[in-house]
């Protein structure tokens, strides 16, 4: 079973690629969703996100409160270094669950996608056989996470900072889509790799 690890940075259309390859039956493991998960209210990682955080990140209904985090973590680099070290090896350790899952069951897929943000910056790079980066322009990368999000421009590049440059990301790639065209064309490139990543996980 190939393991492909899917990355990009905010605004890429990491999601709309994952979907296409959803749809050819290619199971996704996402770790936002996985985080998610994570933070659900009762969950030992929000619990310690609100100890080590403060519990003003949690709503009167005791969830997390996700726009005053996006917003602290931007303003306090070392708050977010703490949030990371909770989350980031329990979403891990969430991954590679759902891995052994898939390559244990009694009809493991021929690949699946590991779907990351910060594959390359957190070090997943390990878990995986090939690197593929969604990659599209700055311009387009602040258009789309501002009609997505709503958040501002000065918002959008503190999330870019945060993240490797582009240059890092395309150098570490073992295949990229350029999603700076229209949908078909994205589809068409999603179903190359899709026989592409087949043949590798068979070769005749």
């Amino acid at each position: 079973m190939l393991i492909i690890g899917l990355t990009g940075g905010i605004g890429s259309g990491k999601t709309t690629v994952s979907k296409y390859f959803e749809k050819l039956g290619v199971p996704i493991i996402d770790a936002d969703q996985l985080t998610r998960e994570l933070v659900a209210p009762g969950q030992p990682a929000l619990n310690e996100i609100a100890g080590q955080l403060g519990t003003d990140l949690l709503t009167a209904d005791g969830e997390l409160n996700r726009p005053r985090l996006r917003e602290r973590i931007f303003t306090h680099p070392r708050q977010r270094q703490v949030l990371e070290a909770i989350l980031h090896p329990r979403t891990r350790e969430a991954a590679l669950q759902q891995l052994t899952a898939l390559r244990e069951s009694t009809h493991p897929p021929a690949y699946v996608i590991l779907s990351v943000p910060l594959l390359i910056e957190s070090g997943w790079t390990n878990l995986v056989d090939r690197v593929l980066v969604i990659d599209t322009s700055p311009a387009q990368q602040q258009q789309r996470a501002s009609q997505r999000d709503g958040l501002d421009n000065a918002h959008i590049n503190a999330v870019i900072r945060s993240q490797i440059d582009r240059e890092t990301r395309l150098a570490a790639a073992d295949d990229v889509i350029h999603n700076d065209t229209d949908l078909p064309a994205l589809q068409a490139q999603v179903a190359a790799l899709h026989q592409q990543y087949q043949q590798l996980a068979h070769p005749r």
